[in-house]
């Protein structure tokens, strides 16, 4: 077990290279699934190893090896120098979890922040972009969410161009809640929702986008972010981004597929957008200027995990836009580093699990050798 227990810690400085240069050449989509299924794999490959380490060692306690009715003279025999890397995994594990405890309290804080700074009448705002036959349409909606036509309060004069365009319409066949926020600061993002649990309803994921924010922007351009931020809820993206968090924590190597992985989830949505509005140029013409505008004036709440369409590298992915659509050319190089990475995954998941047998053996022989010496 000593020699296969460090696979799973050794081989994410491989591995995690490997996955980011062959993101490089998949699809969005593709690339978001393969960087955190890496990390998610990796990530439990070193907690196993840890797990396993620790284990080793709190066998060789008394109290332990008088529990499971183990012979500790075996024990100690078998694995003399078990107790020092046992107490470095131990204190490791003990980090990583505060470490991730705080990480989770930060981030469920900051999306609380940001939902109880959406008017009260937010959470009110229905999808629908037409009347209901029961009853008239809520007086707490906010106007843009309103039928039969969207507007946006102003407090200058000047009247919204006949292009703008019904949110609500957009929001189908996600239906996900449209949040207009009369603020200056330009901003838009995807605020996940959250469950519902006893004395609390659930909330659906919803769009958030300033006035600001729409005021940089022309109608085509707004149905361009709006697709771009709804593709984000749909295939929540934000799950993705907290995953590559927490396997950040767990190993270092893994902090530099935070990055990329949040690019390629940019990118996916930017994709879905392009495909929604049929226009790469107009997604194009939305991502850039939703990023100059988020730029001079961002919303203070946004939380960090959610996901927005000015976030990322904004001109690599205007670029990319500009190009057609992106297809996956399986080269030699790509075949080359993709076996590479799946012989990485693999072996870390395999060394894991090999370790975890040797560490089963172990009791029961410690087992056997303490039935023996009665």
């Amino acid at each position: 077990m000593m020699l296969a227990v460090w696979v799973p810690l050794l081989l994410p400085f491989l591995a995690a290279p490997l996955a980011r240069r062959l993101a490089d050449a998949l699809p969005p989509r593709a690339a978001a699934w393969m960087l955190a299924g890496s990390a998610a794999v990796l990530a439990g490959g070193t907690l196993c190893s840890l797990g396993l380490l620790a284990a080793a060692g709190l066998l060789q306690l008394p109290p332990v090896a008088a529990l499971g009715h183990l012979s500790l003279p075996w024990l100690t025999a078998a694995a003399p120098d078990a107790p020092f890397p046992a107490a470095l995994a131990a204190l490791a594990l003990l980090a990583l979890g505060a470490l991730a405890v705080r990480t989770a309290r930060r981030r469920l804080r900051e999306l609380r922040a940001a939902r109880a700074a959406l008017p009260a009448d937010a959470h009110r705002a229905e999808p629908s972009d037409s009347p209901r036959p029961d009853r008239g349409p809520s007086p707490a909606q906010h106007p843009d969410t309103r039928p039969p036509r969207a507007s946006v309060r102003r407090s200058r004069p000047p009247a919204w161009p006949a292009a703008l365009l019904r949110p609500a319409a957009l929001l189908r066949p996600a239906d996900h809640p449209l949040t207009v926020l009369d603020d200056e600061c330009a901003d838009a993002f995807a605020l996940p929702g959250r469950l519902g649990r006893p004395g609390r309803p659930g909330e659906p994921g919803r769009i958030v986008v300033t006035s600001g924010m729409l005021r940089a922007l022309s109608g085509p351009e707004r149905s361009a972010l709006l697709a771009h931020e709804r593709a984000h809820l749909t295939a929540r993206h934000h799950l993705f981004l907290a995953l590559a968090e927490h396997a950040a924590d767990v190993h270092p190597a893994l902090r530099p597929l935070r990055a990329p992985l949040g690019y390629h989830l940019e990118r996916w949505a930017d994709e879905v957008a392009a495909a929604r509005v049929g226009d790469r140029a107009v997604t194009a013409r939305a991502v850039g200027r939703a990023a100059l505008a988020a730029s001079r004036s961002p919303w203070p709440a946004r939380p960090r995990l959610v996901a927005a369409a000015h976030s990322g590298p904004v001109p690599r992915r205007v670029a990319a836009l500009l190009q057609p659509r992106p297809a996956t050319a399986p080269g030699t190089w790509l075949r080359a580093a993709a076996v590479a990475l799946a012989a990485c995954l693999a072996l870390s998941t395999g060394a894991a699990l090999e370790a975890g047998a040797d560490l089963h053996h172990t009791v029961e022989a410690a087992q056997q050798g303490s039935g023996a010496q009665r």
